[in-house]
């Protein structure tokens, strides 16, 4: 009977003691926890102070904390409940500290493409972008692929080197500069080259730290007009067009809108293509002025004047107008897939009034038309005497830009209207019926803008 008596007393004390070494260990998780939420709590008041964290701000970080609560019979609520709150607290720090470190800017990235042919003006306008400070501004990065690709124009050539551009264009306008090093010629050692075309055209290639210290006995072709630089460093380059906020490029080499679907539907890129062309009569004058010997017939033909014109050069320049004609066609015509992202501007609007046609097509690019680039705009539009330099941007924009019609021969604006009247009317540029009314300043040769130029 003792032993049957002793049995439970034994076991009663057993229980006894499990339970009290439960209620102490209950007693260290509660202790933990509140060290941990305390923790918790300091490392969220010392974010907040650095940053300037608002009360209001503070208050709701504040209002996830809280000490676990206590069921009815004094226990801890559930390690998942708690472990929740934890989660909780944690996401809602990481996302105060995210917007307040700038991440999700409102300000999407924008890419804006500048499309346009030889003489029309598109150095000048494209230095509106190159002068805005958060813009990765390239000019002609497509020559090097021109020159290395060099298809012939029409037919499938034309097709195939427009593909090429369109893939080209598509990398660069997403930073990856070393697209371009399968073109430069000789090809870039270590990511390092000295020739990239006309570099000192882009800010952003002569800024620091893409501007590296020069190197002696090291020849630069295409250097930085304002600064001596280093052979380019693209991989620099490359991490330079990722820090700038918006992307732009300057391209004469790429007429056909059609084959630049893919870029307006890649979601990665948020493009817009500013279309500029300008009078083909006064591209003609230019062009034989800039690229005198190429134009060797048309002088000959206008000089002499005894045999005709070659036919070869005539469809040439027909390719040429109409080319530029098909392109803002389809533009105008307002494809879903360019719908808000297509802008037709004639050089001669931004000569007359260029601080408003920059306004214009900042606006459409969805940019902030900062005071540098109307510093620059008044600088440089209004400069006493034009140069001799046929490819400075400095210059009286409103009384150079219909120079040409003084010294072009009468024969010579007939041969251009003819061949190109489709492109001249739909651009809205008039025909002169004589030589006097092309030499008449005081006749416009231009109509009024459409306002559907902007699609």
């Amino acid at each position: 009977m003792e032993i049957r008596c002793a049995l439970p007393q034994d076991i009663w004390e057993l229980l006894h003691c499990l339970k009290m070494k439960s209620k102490y260990a209950v007693l260290l998780v509660f202790v933990i926890t509140l060290v941990i939420i305390e923790k918790e709590n300091s490392f969220i008041s010392r974010v907040s102070d650095k940053l300037k964290q608002s009360p209001q701000a503070l208050a709701e970080a504040n209002s996830t904390e809280g000490s676990p609560a206590l069921a009815k019979n004094g226990s801890l609520a559930s390690l998942q409940e708690l472990d929740a709150a934890f989660s909780q607290l944690r996401s809602h720090l990481y996302n105060i500290t995210q917007q307040l470190a700038g991440d999700g800017d409102p300000r999407p990235r924008r890419h804006v493409l500048l499309m346009a042919t030889t003489r029309t003006g598109s150095s000048f306008v494209g230095e509106f972008f190159n002068q805005q400070g958060s813009i990765f501004y390239l000019f002609e990065p497509l020559w090097h692929v021109e020159k290395t690709v060099n298809f012939l124009p029409g037919g499938a050539s034309a097709v195939g080197s427009a593909l090429v551009y369109r893939d080209v264009l598509k990398q660069l306008l997403l930073c990856d500069l070393y697209i371009l090093e399968n073109f430069i010629s000789p090809v870039p050692e270590g990511h390092l080259t000295p020739f990239l075309f006309r570099r000192g055209s882009s800010h952003s290639l002569c800024e620091e730290p893409v501007c590296t210290p020069s190197t002696k006995k090291v020849f630069e072709k295409y250097y930085c007009k304002n600064r001596r630089c280093g052979p380019l460093n693209i991989t620099l380059a490359v991490e330079a067009c990722r820090r700038k906020q918006h992307v732009a490029l300057k391209t004469v080499r790429m007429r056909q809108l059609e084959f630049l679907q893919p870029l307006a539907e890649d979601p990665r890129l948020d493009l817009r293509i500013i279309q500029l062309v300008r009078d083909p009569r006064a591209v003609l004058a230019s062009r034989m002025v800039a690229f005198s010997g190429k134009y060797e017939p048309w002088k000959k033909w206008v000089n002499e004047g005894e045999a005709p014109l070659r036919e070869e050069e005539v469809q040439r320049l027909r390719g040429h107008c109409e080319s530029i004609r098909v392109s803002a066609e389809l533009g105008l015509q307002r494809p879903g897939w360019l719908r808000g992202r297509y802008m037709l501007v004639r050089y001669e609007d931004v000569a007359r009034a260029p601080l408003q046609k920059a306004w214009e097509m900042f606006r459409f690019s969805g940019l902030p038309l900062t005071p540098q680039v109307e510093e620059w705009i008044g600088r440089n539009t209004q400069a006493p005497h034009d140069g001799n330099d046929v490819y400075s941007t400095c210059k009286n924009s409103s009384e150079q830009f219909d120079k040409w019609r003084f010294s072009m021969p009468f024969k010579l604006a007939q041969v251009v209207q003819d061949v190109c009247a489709p492109a001249m009317q739909l651009f809205g540029y008039k025909l002169a019926s004589s030589p006097a009314v092309l030499a008449n300043r005081s006749f416009s040769l231009l109509e009024e803008a459409q306002p559907t130029w902007v699609t």
